[in-house]
C-alpha cells in the first residue's frame, strides 16, 4: 500500500427515527439559525420537512427555508440560496432530501462565506471555510454525506463541475434507510448505477491497488446488485434498504482509494458531459457509459477486468463481465443506449465537445476528441 493520510470527520447517524433528532444534533455543534435547503415539495407532504422543523424549535434553531432543488442542481438556485442565506445571517445549512439537495447545500454553505462568485469553487478554488452543513439523507447514490464534494451546473455555460474543500464535510449526516423506501423503481436503479460507477473508478484504473481495497469495493458492488434486486421485488426491505445506502456512503467517502495510486475518474468526466446537455439522470447516464468504457478501456488492465469478471459474476474474461454487466443493467431497466437518455445525432457533437474540454481539467489529457469518439461509437 501506498502512503496515505486518511481524515473523515463526518459524523453518521445511521437508524429508524434519527430525523426526529436533527436539531440536537445540530445544537451539539452550536447552530442558532439554518437554512433548510429542499428539492420538491414531496418532503413536506409526507411530513419529514416538518419534523425537521419541529426538531430545530425544540433546540432554539431559528430557520428558513430553500426548495426547489432539482436532479442535477443548477448554479442559479445556488447563488438564490447563497444569497439568502446571508441575508439570513446563516450558521448553518441543513440538507432534506437527496444529493442534488445535499451537493447545493454544500456550494451554499462556501458561497455564504465568500465576497466571489461561488463558481469560483467549481473552477479550482478550495472551499476552505463554509457555514457548517448537516443533512437527513432521503437518497442513497452520490455519497455526498460523507464526503467533500460537490457537483453542479452552470446552465448558461453548460459546465458541470465539481467542487471541494475541507469545510465541506458534514457535521452530521442522519441515513434512515426507511426514509429511503418511497424511492421509486427508476431512481433505485440510477442509484445502483452511481455506486458501482464510485467503485469501479478506481478499481480498473488505479496503477497501484492494494488487494484489501480490491476485496472491500467487489463485495461493495456485490451488495448492491443483491439488494437491488430485493428492493424492486420489495421495496418496504428494511435489511437490504440498509445495506444499499451504506454501500452508497462507503462507496465514496474515501476508503475505496485508501493506499491506492495514479487512479481517474472517466466514466463520471463523460457523463458529467451528458447530462450537462441532455439533464438525464446522473446514474442513467452513467449505466449507458460503463459498458462501453470498459470494452475501450480493457485492454489497458486485462488482469483486472478478468478478476472482475470472476469475483462478480463468476465468469472466466474481461469481456463476458462486461456483457454481464450491460445485462445487468437492463435487467433492472437502467439505461444502456444512448437513445433512452436522449442523446441523438444533433447533441452528439456538442457532448463530444463537451466531454473533450472536460478531460484536462479532470487530469485526463489522453481522453482526446478521438477517443471520446470511440467510446460514444459503443453506446449507440
Amino acid at each position: 500500500m501506498q502512503n496515505f493520510t486518511f481524515n473523515n470527520p463526518v459524523r453518521i447517524e445511521f437508524g429508524e427515527n434519527k430525523e426526529q433528532n436533527i436539531g440536537k444534533y445540530m445544537a451539539d455543534f452550536g447552530a442558532k439559525r439554518a437554512l433548510i435547503v429542499y428539492g420538491s415539495e414531496r418532503v413536506r407532504q409526507n411530513g419529514l420537512l416538518g419534523i425537521a422543523q419541529k426538531s430545530l424549535r425544540e433546540n432554539g434553531i431559528e430557520f428558513c427555508e430553500l426548495g426547489g432543488v432539482r436532479s442535477n442542481p443548477v448554479l442559479s438556485k445556488v447563488k438564490e440560496g447563497v444569497k439568502k442565506a446571508k441575508e439570513f445571517k446563516a450558521d448553518s445549512v441543513l440538507a432534506v432530501g437527496g444529493g442534488s439537495v445535499l451537493d447545493s447545500s454544500k456550494a451554499i454553505a462556501a458561497g455564504a462565506l465568500y465576497d466571489g462568485d461561488c463558481w469560483d469553487f467549481f473552477k479550482g478554488k478550495s472551499a476552505n471555510k463554509a457555514l457548517m452543513i448537516f443533512d437527513i439523507i432521503t437518497l442513497a447514490a452520490t455519497g455526498s454525506e460523507m464526503n467533500r464534494g460537490a457537483v453542479v451546473t452552470n446552465e448558461q455555460t453548460q459546465e458541470k463541475y465539481g467542487c471541494d474543500g475541507r469545510a465541506l464535510y458534514p457535521k452530521v449526516s442522519v441515513i434512515n434507510p426507511k426514509l429511503q423506501a418511497s424511492v421509486s423503481a427508476d431512481y433505485l436503479v440510477y442509484s445502483a448505477s452511481d455506486i458501482i460507477a464510485h467503485s469501479i473508478e478506481g478499481y480498473f484504473t488505479a496503477k497501484i491497488q492494494p488487494e484489501i481495497i480490491n476485496l472491500y469495493i467487489e463485495a461493495n458492488i456485490k451488495t448492491v446488485m443483491r439488494t437491488t434486486e430485493i428492493l424492486l421485488a420489495n421495496p418496504d426491505d428494511y435489511a437490504s434498504r440498509g445495506e444499499f445506502a451504506w454501500a452508497a456512503t462507503m462507496a465514496l467517502n474515501g476508503l475505496t482509494y485508501v493506499g491506492t495510486e495514479g487512479y481517474a475518474y472517466p466514466n463520471h468526466m463523460i457523463e458529467h458531459a451528458i447530462s450537462a446537455v441532455v439533464d438525464c439522470a446522473h446514474g442513467a447516464g452513467l449505466s449507458v457509459v460503463m459498458p462501453a468504457w470498459m470494452k475501450w478501456y480493457k485492454k489497458q488492465n486485462e488482469k483486472q477486468f478478468a478478476r472482475f469478471g470472476r469475483e462478480i459474476f463468476g465468469l472466466d474474461s474481461g469481456d463476458e463481465a462486461i456483457d454481464a454487466l450491460k445485462s445487468w443493467f437492463d435487467k433492472i431497466n437502467s439505461p444502456t443506449k444512448l437513445s433512452q437518455i436522449g442523446v441523438d445525432e444533433k447533441n452528439l457533437s456538442q457532448i463530444i465537445d463537451l466531454a473533450s474540454k472536460y478531460a484536462p481539467d479532470w487530469g485526463m489529457s489522453e481522453y482526446d476528441k478521438k477517443a471520446i469518439s470511440e467510446i460514444f461509437e459503443l453506446m449507440k
